[in-house]
């Protein structure tokens, strides 16, 4: 089942999947409330329940030890505990980027710092998570999309056909929140045809996010979501620019520095990668880093084929699904 949840005087009640994104008035007072699906709603009120229980397991071990909270080490710096990180743009600021900036300057590299890439605030790194965790599926929807936006068409066609009741379902939830999100202009199924119509975006943010800019909010969530979990303090980067001492410039898609560690460099490929292999083994001898600290993170990459990689190159490669197991043997 579905659920409406009133935001004015907090009614709650389920109702049927067929009016999953439709907004309805409120039965108790009349507000205009969206219909969300239940693993949507749910997901959402354990990312806010488990925020503010960390927030309580801080607060009491500070008082339990008799002192105030403890600063935060000079090579880390997250957002504030309580901080939503998948609605904040506190992670924007100089101070959270610093630590970043003086590890690579203690290299003799120089950083270009991209503030709003890391800004939270948006629906990108929501609709990034979604996509990350069940790419099998959503990858058509995903393909069909981009492949609209470089041909200049204004639609494009989900099919249904061969596919389960369960499985329509779901891609039906996930279209209409990107509908929701405005990732989308219109979704709109067609029952007698079997499919779900779309209607494309043009703006240059969504038609960099369907071309790959995706995968980069999901590995820096991932990241993020994993250090959280494990009550590290970290900096974090999207975009970083790097100018090394020769002069040669890169850009690192997401960087993420945990506390008592070496930073992590993750490269997010969503098309072609090989050849850019070359390129980031010299880039992680020339930081001095471990093979295991510099990601190439392959969306769909076959887990046979990331292991073999894996053993041929002084490189991590993982795919969408293994980047979690990754970063659990590392932190």
């Amino acid at each position: 089942m579905a659920i409406i949840r009133c935001n004015k005087c907090t009614h709650l009640q389920e109702q049927a999947d067929s009016e999953i994104g439709v907004t309805l008035a409120c039965p108790r007072c009349g507000n205009p409330t969206q219909v969300y699906p239940t693993i949507f709603f749910v997901t959402r009120l354990l990312e806010k329940y488990f925020t503010a229980q960390r927030e309580v397991i801080r607060l009491t071990a500070a008082a339990t030890a008799g002192a105030a909270p403890q600063a935060k080490p000079a090579d880390s710096a997250g957002p504030p505990a309580g901080v939503d990180l998948s609605n904040t743009d506190r992670m924007t600021s100089n101070e959270q980027h610093q630590p970043i900036a003086d590890w690579f300057g203690r290299k003799q590299v120089s950083v270009q710092i991209a503030a709003a890439a890391v800004d939270t605030s948006g629906f990108f790194d929501e609709v990034a998570t979604m996509i990350g965790r069940n790419l099998p599926l959503l990858k058509e929807v995903l393909d069909r999309i981009r492949w609209a936006q470089q041909k200049g068409y204004a639609s494009t066609v989900i099919p249904f056909d061969g596919k389960s009741p369960a499985d329509v379902q779901s891609l039906t939830s996930f279209c209409r929140q990107l509908y929701e999100y405005s990732f989308v202009a219109k979704a709109i199924p067609n029952r007698q045809k079997n499919n779900l119509l779309l209607a494309v975006q043009t703006a240059p943010a969504v038609r960099h996010f369907f071309n790959g800019e995706w995968l980069e909010w999901f590995a820096l969530m991932t990241c993020l979501e994993h250090a959280t979990a494990r009550r590290k303090q970290f900096s974090c980067a999207r975009k970083l620019g790097l100018t090394l001492a020769d002069g040669e410039q890169l850009e690192v898609d997401v960087v993420v520095l945990i506390e008592g560690m070496p930073p992590i460099l993750i490269e997010c490929k969503s098309g072609e990668y090989r050849q850019d292999i070359d390129k980031y083994v010299g880039l992680r001898r020339r930081l001095g880093l471990s093979g295991t600290n510099l990601i190439l993170c392959v969306a769909g990459l076959e887990d046979e084929i990331a292991k073999g990689l894996t053993a041929m190159y002084d490189l991590s490669f993982v795919s969408e699904r293994g980047l979690m197991q990754h970063l659990g043997r590392l932190v």
